[in-house]
């Protein structure tokens, strides 16, 4: 399992750093505009994910919530605090799951959801979710840049995967 994390936190820096490409080049009011889906703009569901990695990061390593009060807080306004903050959070996923151990991946966490009910799941299934999710909301960008004259990158995963193995061959 730690190899299959280890590819999704590859994909997930990979694929953030291509949509992030292409919303960077939009225009401030553009990025921000309304558009359809669950947060509906591109800066809010963004935000969104960011504001979910912060959150299960926080919870996967000790660290909180850092003032997250609700699944919709918006972090950064600007787009370029925004990326540097995503840059980051990815570099922060890789470095916990290359830090994972077997034991650690078949623990139960124990935390609090954002209602504040007690939880409990297995590591290995919080950090399936957790990639789930970011493609989830990642997939709804991809579709709000398609209504914009920025057009959207190809982030399909299968994409990944060949030069991912290209990568490993060559090491």
């Amino acid at each position: 399992m730690k190899a299959h994390f280890q590819r999704m936190a590859a994909y997930n820096h990979w694929a953030n750093e291509k949509i992030y490409e292409a919303a960077g080049k939009l225009t401030p009011a553009a990025f921000a505009a309304p558009r359809a889906g669950f947060f509906p703009s591109l800066s809010k569901t963004l935000n969104h994910i960011l504001v979910g990695d912060t959150i299960w990061m926080g919870r996967l390593d000790g660290s909180g919530h850092a003032g997250i009060t609700a699944l919709s807080d918006v972090l950064f306004t600007e787009f370029a605090p925004l990326q540097a903050a995503r840059t980051a959070m990815d570099g922060r996923i890789g470095a916990f799951v290359e830090a994972l151990t077997p034991q650690r991946m078949g623990e139960i966490l124990i935390y609090k959801n954002m209602a504040g009910e007690a939880m409990k799941t297995p590591v290995d299934q919080v950090l399936a979710h957790f990639f789930n999710h970011q493609t989830h909301h990642r997939g709804q960008a991809h579709a709000m840049l398609s209504s914009t004259e920025v057009p959207p990158p190809s982030i399909d995963l299968i994409l990944f995967l060949r030069d991912y193995a290209e990568m490993a061959s060559l090491r």
